[in-house]
């Protein structure tokens, strides 16, 4: 069991320095290779952050040409998908500073409709209006939370990353980042069980 586990983090370690050396050499298979694999992810994750496809569809390939770039950069040390994150967070950030001096909390008051993350998957009919139905449910509520709160629930749980992780994309601490998750669910809860507070 030990054995296995060894097995897989060296695996890992390996990928991740393959990733980083690749990168330094500007590779065009491997960054074919991140994108293919991180695509819908990160239109995810940023389009939760503008609310707009266009905007989100811009930062995506502004973050690509930054991995292209700034490749270099990337050490190998962290996951891959953490420093891609951190990466269009800041371009977030640098977009929404251009666009108006407010912050981005102010984009809660934002009317722009609900936009539905972009499928990788054909589900059945059924699965689809379900998986609707809650989308919009959650949708509704996440436009209802605080953006901090918000962008820490769609890391955690759209995009699957750890604590420690979203600590080192958001640039906040650790104790932080569980708040801002705890207070989300609190928050994120009645729309949940279809309560409109």
């Amino acid at each position: 069991m030990q054995a296995t586990t060894c097995y897989f983090v060296d695996v890992m370690a390996d990928e991740k320095t393959e990733i980083a050396r690749g990168l330094r050499r500007r590779d065009p298979d491997l960054l074919d290779r991140l994108i293919e694999q991180y695509q819908h992810r990160l239109l995810r994750y940023l389009m939760s952050l503008t609310r707009n496809r266009a905007t989100a569809e811009d930062l995506f390939q502004e973050t690509w040409i930054r991995v292209l770039e700034r490749g270099h950069q990337y050490d190998g040390k962290h996951e891959f998908c953490t420093w891609l994150f951190s990466v269009s967070r800041h371009l977030a950030i640098d977009y929404f500073r251009r666009k108006q001096p407010a912050s981005l909390d102010a984009l809660l008051d934002d009317e722009d409709k609900p936009m539905t993350p972009p499928v990788s998957e054909e589900p059945s009919a059924f699965d689809m209006v379900a998986q609707r139905e809650m989308s919009e449910r959650i949708t509704a509520g996440l436009d209802r939370v605080a953006y901090e709160y918000r962008e820490a629930l769609v890391l955690r749980f759209q995009e699957g990353m750890s604590l420690d992780e979203i600590a080192m994309v958001t640039g906040a601490p650790l104790g932080t980042v569980k708040s801002r998750v705890y207070r989300g669910l609190s928050a994120l809860q009645p729309w949940l069980k279809g309560l409109q507070a």
